[in-house]
C-alpha cells in the first residue's frame, strides 16, 4: 500500500493563474467548498508575464466598439475556425468581467476623463486592451489572488498533479506529489477544473514559464476528454533574439500598439509586403497614411504592423530567411523615433528595464531585436462553451489548457478576457455539478497505487538516460520539424523522433531521493510532454493547408474542406486516435457580420 495524505473537497482547481483563480472565487461563491491547487507558488503563475492588456469592448476610446465587432475581430483571427458560441460568450461578457476586476481593486491606466483606458493590439478594430502599463496580467494576478485569499479558500502551492482518478466514467480527484518532500497527496473531489495553462515548453524558443509543460493537456487526454486543434500553437511574432541567455522572452505587442514598427536589415518597413486580402480593406496602404493613424486615430486606417500575430509572425520569418534580417536572427523593432523617452518609460516601464537590465539596450534610443517565439496554444481539451464541461464527466477546463475558442490563431489580449470570462464559468457550473452529488465519488486504491509506481519507476530503472538529455533533444526536434514552418516529411521524422525520445525514457534514470529532485520532476513533466507532443504532431500532418498558427510549406494556402473541420483527438494505450468533425453552424444573425469579407471563401 503507498502511504499518501488525503484531502476532500466539492471542487479542487488544478493551477493558480487568472483561470484558476476566478474559478476558485466563483466555486466558492457558490458555497462549495473549494481548493486550488498550484505547480509553483502563488502568484508565480504565467499570466504575470501577460503584458499587454485585457481584450473587452468597453467603448472607452471608441465609442462606436461593442460585441459584435470584437466578436468578429476573434473569429476573423482565428481564420473563422473558432467555436462561434465561445467567442461570441467571450465578446459579450468581457467588459463585466473587467469592470468586476476594477470593483476589485484592479488599478487600470485612466483616460483624460478618468474611464479605463484602452489601447491597440493585433486583430482589433479599435483600441479595446484596457492596460496597466505593460504589466497587466501582474495587475490581475494580485488582485484575484487577494481576493481568493479573502474568500478562505485553501491553496496547496508547490504541489504537481500526476494523474486525475476516476470513478467508473466519472471524475473522483487527482493524484499528486509535494514538489519539496516528494510525498504523495490524493484530492477526493466532485468537480476538477483544469486551468493549468499551456505547453510551449516543448519548443527549444519559447516565451513560457518552467510550468508550461502542457499538464493539463495530458492529464485531460489521459483521463478520456477529447482534444480539439491541437495542431495550432501560436509563435509571438516578437521575442527576444540577443543575448542567448534570455532568447525567446516575451516583447509585449504593446510596443507596436504605441507605435513600435518593424524594420528589416535595410530599414525597410516589411509589414506593408505582407498585407493579406482578408485584412487589406482595414489596413494602411502606405506609411504616410500609417504615420497618420498615430496622429489621426479615428480617419485613418491601421497599420500593418499590427496585423494578427501569425501574419506577423510568418513575415518575420521571410525576411530572415531572405537575408534580410538583424545581426542575430531576428529583425528590428523601432519605438524611440517614434516616441518620447517619458512616454516609452511611462507607457513600457517593463519593456524598458527587461532590455535594459538583460541586453544592454536602452530602446528610449536604439531599436530592439525581435523574431518568433513559441508562446500559445490555441488547442486544448474540448468544452462546452457554455459550462466548460469536458467529455469526461465533472471535468471542466478554462483559460489555455481549453481549446476552441480562439480557432487557429488568438488575437492578442484576448487570454487574459478568455481567463476571466471562461474561469468564472468553469467555476460556477463546476460547484453546480458538485452540489448536486450528495457524495464523494469513491477512490479506487489500485489506480492510487499504479500512480505512485509510475512517479517513482524513474528512481528503479537500470538505465543511463538522462532527463535533461531528452528534453533538449525533444524541444530542438519539436523546434526544428513541427515549429512555424511544417512540411509533410518534416513531420514523419518528428514522430519517429518522438518514438525514440519515449523509448530512450522508459531507461530513464534519476538519483538521489523523492526530497529537493529537479532531475526527478523534470522526468515526469517529459511524460507530459511527449503525450502532448505527438497530439501536435498528428493533428499537424493531418491538416493538409495553411491556416493562422499552422503553416505547410507544402499546402502553402488554406482549404476550403479543412476551413469546416476541427480535427479532434482522443488519447488510446496505442496513442492518439484522430478525426475529423464538422464545425458548429453559425446563426444567420452573427454569420450576417462576415458577408462581404474578401476572405470569406478561404476562412470559412
Amino acid at each position: 500500500m503507498v502511504d499518501y495524505e488525503t484531502h476532500e473537497y466539492d471542487v479542487i482547481v488544478i493551477g493558480a493563474g487568472g483561470a484558476g483563480l476566478r474559478a476558485a472565487v466563483e466555486s466558492s461563491a457558490t458555497g462549495a467548498k473549494t481548493a486550488l491547487i498550484c505547480k509553483s507558488l502563488l502568484g508565480k503563475a504565467h499570466t504575470v508575464m501577460a503584458e499587454g492588456g485585457i481584450a473587452a469592448a468597453l467603448g472607452n476610446v471608441y465609442e462606436q466598439d461593442n460585441w459584435q465587432v470584437h466578436f468578429r475581430d476573434t473569429m476573423r483571427g482565428g481564420k473563422m475556425l473558432n467555436n462561434w458560441r465561445m467567442a461570441q460568450i467571450h465578446a459579450q461578457e468581457a467588459p463585466d468581467r473587467v469592470r468586476e476586476l476594477e470593483a476589485w481593486g484592479a488599478l487600470f491606466d485612466r483616460t483624460a476623463d478618468g474611464r479605463i483606458l484602452q489601447r491597440d493590439f493585433g486583430g482589433h478594430r479599435y483600441a479595446r486592451l484596457a492596460h496597466v502599463g505593460d504589466r497587466t496580467g501582474l495587475e490581475m494576478i494580485r488582485t484575484l489572488q487577494q481576493h481568493a485569499v479573502h474568500r478562505g479558500i485553501d491553496v496547496y502551492q508547490e504541489c504537481t498533479i500526476t494523474r486525475l482518478l476516476k470513478d467508473g466514467d466519472a471524475i473522483a480527484g487527482a493524484f499528486g506529489y509535494w514538489r519539496e518532500t516528494g510525498r504523495f497527496v490524493v484530492y477526493r473531489a466532485k468537480a476538477v477544473i483544469l486551468a493549468t495553462g499551456g505547453l510551449c515548453k516543448l519548443f527549444a524558443i519559447n516565451s513560457n514559464s518552467w510550468e508550461g509543460t502542457g499538464d493539463g493537456h495530458a492529464l485531460a487526454a489521459w483521463a478520456g476528454a477529447d482534444m480539439i486543434d491541437m495542431e495550432f500553437v501560436q509563435f509571438h511574432p516578437t521575442g527576444m533574439v540577443w543575448p542567448l541567455s534570455v532568447r525567446g522572452i516575451l516583447v509585449t505587442e504593446g510596443v507596436r500598439g504605441d507605435g513600435g514598427t518593424l524594420r528589416n536589415r535595410d530599414q525597410e518597413q516589411f509589414m506593408f509586403n505582407y498585407i493579406p486580402p482578408m485584412f487589406a480593406a482595414e489596413t494602411a496602404d502606405t506609411i504616410e497614411e500609417a504615420d497618420r493613424w498615430y496622429t489621426d486615430k479615428v480617419n485613418a486606417r491601421r497599420t500593418p504592423n499590427l496585423l494578427p500575430r501569425d501574419e506577423v509572425a510568418r513575415a518575420i520569418n521571410s525576411e530572415v530567411k531572405a537575408g534580410r534580417g538583424s545581426p542575430h536572427g531576428g529583425v528590428f523593432l523601432d519605438i524611440a523615433s517614434r516616441r518620447d523617452a517619458d512616454y516609452i518609460q511611462r507607457r513600457l516601464p517593463s519593456m524598458y528595464h527587461q532590455f535594459k537590465q538583460l541586453a544592454d539596450v536602452d530602446i528610449t534610443k536604439d531599436a530592439m531585436e525581435v523574431g518568433p517565439t513559441a508562446h500559445y496554444a490555441m488547442g486544448g481539451v474540448r468544452v462546452d462553451a457554455e459550462t466548460t464541461a469536458t467529455t469526461v464527466p465533472g471535468l471542466f477546463a478554462a483559460g489555455e489548457v481549453a481549446g476552441g475558442m480562439h480557432g487557429s490563431n488568438r488575437l492578442g489580449g484576448n487570454s487574459l478576457s478568455d481567463l476571466l470570462v471562461f474561469g468564472r464559468r468553469a467555476g460556477l457550473y463546476a460547484a453546480e455539478y458538485a452540489n448536486a452529488m450528495p457524495n464523494l465519488p469513491g477512490l479506487n486504491g489500485t489506480d492510487v497505487d499504479t500512480a505512485a509506481e509510475e512517479a517513482t519507476a524513474p528512481f528503479d530503472n537500470t538505465g543511463r538516460e538522462n532527463p535533461y538529455s531528452i528534453h533538449h533533444d525533444m524541444q530542438d526536434s519539436m523546434q526544428e520539424l513541427v515549429g512555424i514552418i511544417r512540411k509533410e516529411d518534416e513531420l514523419g521524422e518528428a514522430r519517429e523522433r518522438l518514438q525514440s525520445f519515449r523509448e530512450r525514457s522508459r531507461h530513464l534514470r534519476v538519483d538521489g531521493n523523492r526530497q529537493f529532485n529537479p532531475g526527478w520532476h523534470l522526468s515526469l513533466d517529459l511524460r507530459t510532454m511527449l503525450t502532448v507532443a505527438d497530439l501536435i504532431t498528428q493533428g499537424a500532418t493531418l491538416r493538409k493547408e495553411s491556416r493562422g498558427g499552422h503553416t505547410r510549406d507544402d499546402y502553402p494556402g488554406p482549404d476550403t474542406h479543412f476551413g469546416t473541420v476541427n480535427i479532434v483527438q482522443r488519447w488510446t494505450p496505442d496513442g492518439a486516435v484522430a478525426r475529423e468533425e464538422p464545425l458548429p453552424q453559425m446563426p444567420h444573425e452573427l454569420a450576417a457580420l462576415f458577408e462581404g469579407d474578401s476572405h470569406a471563401d478561404s476562412a470559412s
